[in-house]
């Protein structure tokens, strides 16, 4: 896989935090910020994907069965007479 360096600007505060996190899992902070940023790269194509196929699904709508007939009234449903 080819790399990259990028420069990035953050508050100190910020990056104390992630170093303190990084060291305690015993991992470089340019590992640490790699596999953060991977992880939100997933989430947000996972969504985007989940969001196209229920999209997908309100379009195309669900086969319950009825074929398109309601066969039972309102009234049957909940019980009234």
């Amino acid at each position: 896989m080819d790399r990259q360096n990028v420069t990035l600007s953050l508050p100190k505060t910020l990056l104390k935090k992630a170093k303190v996190i990084a060291a305690s899992r015993e991992k470089s902070l340019s590992q640490f910020l790699r596999e953060s940023l991977e992880e939100k790269v997933r989430g947000a194509n996972g969504y985007k994907k989940a969001k196209e196929r229920q999209f997908k699904i309100l379009k195309e709508g669900l086969d319950l069965g009825t074929k398109g007939h309601i066969v039972t009234t309102r009234e049957e449903v909940h019980g009234r007479r």
